[in-house]
């Protein structure tokens, strides 16, 4: 069991938890994450929400191999309202902000905020770390070889889950002594990975749990499940559902996720299968 404290509210993880991703972007390369107008905006997180999502998971910029980077202005002017309505709208709900910038993760945490989820894990903005200290909210580190604009021109390791497990040795120790309390790893698939790097690391997911800490697994729809299998995003909601089974088999704690309904439901069926 993990808890997580979320501004004096506890997000406790029993069995494993689903986070419902809310991307506020014209451009992410799953269209159905999309969300532009303030009714479709609650429309999806109420479903998701009903659909059994512990955290929502607000993102104002694409980080897809490629995308353009916004400026932390232009981010928060996306995310800032969100971050409002829904905590207005759902005031129970956990909300997490993704952002490699320290300023958007101040001014998330202060409109309402109670996580937040870097790509970068503090690398592409050396306040992070301080700032997530200071807002006293748990914090999830990512690893990703490069930066969005080059991840994916020739990412290339000895041994991908060595070389990340080493990566997450030192960068908790930053963490800790930042003075962050509450971390979550992320392995980062996709983020500076071949398809075989992907599954090297999610064949041997299990050696995080070394670390003692709940372990997010962002594969939902990920080009290593549609280029593989031959299809597009919009088709990869099966795949994404037997990587996610591996995912919790391997000891994820956290599934974050395009379908909740799914990823919830393959939560149930493996929690009685490992009770049984």
């Amino acid at each position: 069991m993990y808890t997580l404290n979320c501004k004096g509210r506890l997000l406790v993880i029993e069995k494993p938890v689903v986070m419902g991703i809310l991307n506020i972007t014209p451009d992410s390369f799953y269209s159905g994450s999309r969300v532009q107008q303030q009714d479709e905006l609650l429309q999806k997180a109420g479903q998701m929400l009903n659909e059994g999502a512990a955290i929502l998971d607000i993102g104002g910029q694409s980080t897809r191999p490629g995308s353009k980077r916004l400026t932390a202005e232009e981010e928060m002017e996306r995310v800032l309202p969100a971050v409002e309505l829904l905590k207005a709208t759902h005031t129970d709900c956990f909300i997490s902000v993704d952002t490699f910038y320290s300023a958007v993760a101040k001014a998330s945490v202060l409109a309402g905020a109670d996580i937040i989820n870097d790509i970068s894990a503090g690398d592409m903005d050396d306040k992070m770390l301080s700032t997530v200290a200071a807002l006293n909210v748990p914090y999830i580190a990512m690893h990703m070889k490069g930066t969005p604009d080059n991840m994916q021109s020739n990412p290339v390791y000895e041994n991908v889950t060595r070389e990340v497990v080493d990566y997450f040795i030192k960068k908790i120790e930053q963490c800790r002594a930042a003075g962050i309390k509450d971390i979550v790893i992320d392995p980062g698939f996709g983020f500076g990975k071949t398809i075989e790097h992907n599954f090297q690391l999610l064949k041997s997911m299990e050696v995080f749990s070394m670390f003692k800490l709940p372990v997010l697994a962002g594969l939902s729809r990920k080009s290593t499940i549609w280029k593989t299998l031959g299809i597009t995003p919009e088709e990869a909601l099966n795949g994404t559902t037997v990587l996610n089974t591996i995912a919790l088999q391997k000891g994820s704690a956290i599934l974050r996720v395009h379908d909740v309904k799914e990823a919830v439901e393959a939560i149930k069926l493996f929690s009685f299968y490992i009770n049984a």
